[in-house]
This record gives C-alpha cells, sequence and structure tokens, in this order.
C-alpha cells in the first residue's frame, strides 16, 4: 500500500512537471512561429532563418529539461521511499508485531512479552482510572459536606486569599463580596494575625470568641501544610455557641440565685441564734427568735425541696403518671382547700365548673400542685378585700383553668421573664411572704411534662388572668 502510495506521488509529480515544461516550450515556439510569420511578410530573409535556429535550440532546451526534470523526479521518488515511506514501513510492521504479540528470536521461540507489557498498561491505565474516580467521588462528598454543615468553614492560602468558603459561615459573618483574611477580622475587630497563626501555632491563641449581631461565635485557627510540609494557608472553622452562652449565662446566674437565696436565710438564722447563745433574753423575745429561726429553716426546707423538684425535672426522671381525672373537682377542692387564706384577707373567692367538661388525662398530683401554686399567687398579691374568680371550661380538645384576680398585676416587660428560675418582680415583697421565686418555674416544668399550656396576661394595678390548657382523654383519643 505504502509502494502504490510512493508510485502515485512520483507520477503525479512527473506528471504535473512535464505539463508545466511542455507548456512553455509550445508557447515560446508559438510566438517565435508567429515572429517568424511577420519577417517573412516583411520580406525580412535572414531573420527568418534566425528564427528558424531559435525554434530548434528551443525545442532542444525543452528536451533537455525534460529529460533532468524525468532524472530527478527519479531521485525524488529514490529519496521519498527511503526518508519518509521506509520508516513509516518499519513502524508498521513494529506496531503489526506488536499487535499479534509475537517476537521472532534468533532460535525461533515466540515469547508473548509484548502481550505482557500491552496487559501491564492496561493494569496500569484502570488504576489510575480507578485512582481518579476515588479522588472525584471524595472530593464531591467533601464538597457536599462543607455544604450542607452547620459550622462555618472558611479556607484562606498563605496570602489571606479565600480559597473555600461554605454558607454556614457568609451567614455567620455576613459575608456578601469577597474578602482577604484581615478585612474580614478585622471588621469583627478580632485580634488575630495570619502570619502568627501560621508560623507561631504553638505560642499563638487559636481559638477567639465574637458577638456578630445577636449571635456568639466561637472561631477556631488552624494552619495546614502542603505536599511538602510547607505552611500553605489556614482554615477557619466558626461555632454558633449562642445557645451555650445563653445556658452558660443562665447557669451562672442560678448559681448566684441560689447563693444569694440560701445566704440570707442561713445569715438570719446564724444572727439570732448567735444572739441566743450569747446574752440572756426574756422568755417573749427567746420565742419570737427561735419562732424567725424557725420560720427561716422552713424557708430554707422549701427552697431545697423546690430545687430538687426542677433537677428532677431536668433530668426526666421526674415521676409522671398520667391518669383520667375530674378537673373540675380537682379546682373545687384546691380552691376549698385555700377558702381559709382567702378569708384571712377578706377576699371575695368564686369557683364556676361547666357541666360539659371531659375527663383531662394527666398527671393528677402534678396539676393539683400547679393549680395551687396560681392560685396561693392570687391570694398573696391580691389586697385585702379584692377578688379572686376560677373558671373551669373546655374548648376544642382541651379543658381549660381561667384564675381572674384583682391583684397587683405584672408590669409587661417583666411578662416574659416569669417562668425563668429566682425570677421576682418585687424581690423583697416575695421573700417576705416566703417566696423561693421556683414556683413558676416548676408550674411550667409540670406542665411542659402534661403536653399542657400556660398564658398570663396581666396589667398593673388592675390584676392578672391566668389561662391553663390541659388535653383531655377525648382529645387523645380523636388525635389517635
Amino acid at each position: 500500500m505504502l509502494k502504490s502510495i510512493q508510485f502515485k506521488i512520483v507520477i503525479s509529480f512527473l506528471i504535473v512537471g512535464l505539463i508545466f515544461i511542455v507548456s512553455l516550450g509550445v508557447v515560446n515556439i508559438y510566438n517565435l512561429q508567429v515572429i517568424k510569420s511577420q519577417f517573412v511578410e516583411l520580406e525580412i530573409s535572414n531573420a527568418s532563418g534566425i528564427i528558424d535556429n531559435q525554434i530548434n535550440q528551443t525545442k532542444i532546451i525543452s528536451l533537455c529539461i525534460i529529460l533532468s526534470f524525468v532524472l530527478f523526479t527519479i531521485l525524488i521518488g529514490i529519496f521519498v521511499a527511503k526518508v519518509i515511506i521506509a520508516p513509516i514501513s518499519n513502524l508498521i510492521k513494529s506496531a503489526e508485531h506488536a499487535t499479534n504479540g509475537v517476537k521472532y528470536l534468533g532460535d525461533g521461540k515466540k515469547k508473548n512479552e509484548i502481550n505482557n507489557l500491552v496487559s501491564a498498561f492496561d493494569t496500569i491505565n484502570n488504576e489510575l482510572k480507578e485512582n481518579l474516580n476515588e479522588t472525584t467521588r471524595q472530593k464531591k462528598q467533601m464538597e457536599t459536606i462543607l455544604l450542607h454543615m452547620t459550622d462555618g468553614i472558611i479556607a484562606f492560602n498563605i496570602e489571606g486569599k479565600i480559597i473555600h468558603i461554605n454558607p454556614a459561615a457568609k451567614t455567620f459573618l455576613n459575608l456578601k463580596d469577597e474578602a482577604n483574611f484581615e478585612e474580614i477580622f478585622n471588621k469583627h475587630n478580632v485580634d488575630i494575625n495570619l502570619e502568627k497563626i501560621i508560623y507561631l501555632e504553638n505560642w499563638t491563641s487559636s481559638e477567639q470568641k465574637i458577638n456578630v449581631d445577636d449571635r456568639t461565635l466561637n472561631l477556631f485557627f488552624a494552619p495546614f501544610k502542603n505536599e511538602n510540609e510547607r505552611p500553605a494557608g489556614l482554615i477557619v472553622v466558626i461555632q454558633d455557641i449562642t445557645e451555650h452562652a445563653k445556658l452558660d449565662a443562665m447557669r451562672k446566674r442560678f448559681v448566684a440565685d441560689v447563693s444569694h437565696e440560701l445566704k440570707t436565710p442561713i445569715t438570719s438564722i446564724m444572727g439570732y441564734s448567735e444572739t441566743l447563745l450569747e446574752s440572756e433574753v426574756d422568755e417573749e423575745t427567746n420565742r419570737k427568735f427561735l419562732e424567725r429561726i424557725s420560720g427561716e429553716a422552713s424557708r430554707m426546707a422549701n427552697l431545697v425541696s423546690d430545687l430538687l423538684t426542677l433537677s428532677r425535672y431536668d433530668r426526666s426522671k421526674a415521676k409522671v403518671t398520667k391518669t383520667e381525672f375530674d378537673l373540675g373537682e380537682l379546682v373545687k377542692y384546691a380552691f376549698e382547700g385555700l377558702d381559709f387564706e382567702m378569708k384571712k384577707k377578706k377576699q371575695n373567692g368564686e369557683c364556676f365548673v361547666t357541666s360539659n367538661v371531659p375527663l383531662v388525662y394527666a398527671d393528677k398530683n402534678g396539676i393539683e400542685r400547679v393549680i395551687i401554686n396560681i392560685l396561693s399567687n392570687a391570694i398573696k398579691y391580691t389586697k385585702e378585700e379584692g377578688s379572686i374568680k376560677v373558671y373551669v371550661g373546655f374548648v376544642y380538645n382541651d379543658a381549660y383553668i381561667k384564675i381572674i384576680d384583682t391583684g397587683i398585676g405584672i408590669p409587661k416587660e417583666d411578662l416574659d421573664k416569669i417562668f425563668e428560675r429566682f425570677y421576682r418582680v418585687d424581690k423583697a415583697r416575695t421573700r417576705e411572704m416566703g417566696g423561693t421565686g421556683l414556683g413558676l418555674s416548676i408550674a411550667k416544668e409540670i406542665l411542659d411534662q402534661n403536653d399542657a399550656m400556660i398564658d398570663i396576661k396581666s396589667e398593673i394595678g388592675k390584676g392578672t388572668e391566668v389561662v391553663i390548657r390541659i388535653p383531655t382523654k377525648q382529645g387523645k383519643n380523636k388525635e389517635q
């Protein structure tokens, strides 16, 4: 096939060249013939002979050129055969041998070395493909993880430019446009230096807390290295610890409140007891001091009891036994138990129960404690000759208790905080009345355990309205 190609190339070259040379010769002879005819018409005999000689010379020159071109074409064919065709032919033969996997040796034996080599290349190729697919898969997995992480991730190169950032980080730091390391953290007043973190990791703080809007964020800075173990950049992990910060603040406040609540009665007990021990007092004073000591001790006992109750609810270890019971009867029982307290303050107390209230399904003891707590607060904070009204009814799938008093009321700004532990609107007055500041917190925990709700509306100087809604057995059956 290659020889035929070679032959075609040479013949084509020869034909084109001959046509070109012959065409030039014919044109020259024709021109000379035209000139000769003109001289003949002019009867110039000598010029005609000269032109005949030139025509003959042109023919001889053309013939020589044709012969020279044929010889040149043959040389070109030989050159093409040796320089171009032969190497290609050898390459094709080698490829054919490689394809067949046969190599002829001097001893006439055949070995399949080429097949082994091809097989090795195939194996390497397959392994490279598998490694590439695995790398691509891991990259996509990492991108998916970073995309859906709740923590923010920012990667900076050694120059402080962002090379990767996930959506959480943009949200936490309010980033809209591309920015570098210094611009981002200087904006949020973070005292951090990129070079110190990267090159002086062991001597530089790598964790900081900042506040952005209403969030508390924890920033962790970790340098990373390249394949040559040289510093390549920095990764910043951003965690939203707002809830942890709030819980920590609540814990600290709770410890401070407990310490204060315990310190006050302990100081009082110590003062009265030291007075009794160090000096002689009359019978009346002695009795008065002992009563105060007993009262403070009872207050401490109530406080500890309430703390233990809250602790059980916090650990979900409070025993909640739900049963069916008549809410109206329970409210009447609790109301009658506090009737003496209302009469002492000459308060007008009324309890109304509608006839169509179905049985509720909840922890009877816990609900009774809540009712007594709310009624006790109504009595405490309602002045003498005030009014306390209680209504028990049914709406949708819940039974409700509505307690309305004409007491001192609660400021609007305090309504959202009254269920916090140890929160009091009037601390001095509450402490005087023997309150621990945990009653409403416990009530809220009990109601939450029973899928119940409580809502409080109040106005200073006009009174308070408390509504408690408790699921009924009838409503539970409909949901199921």
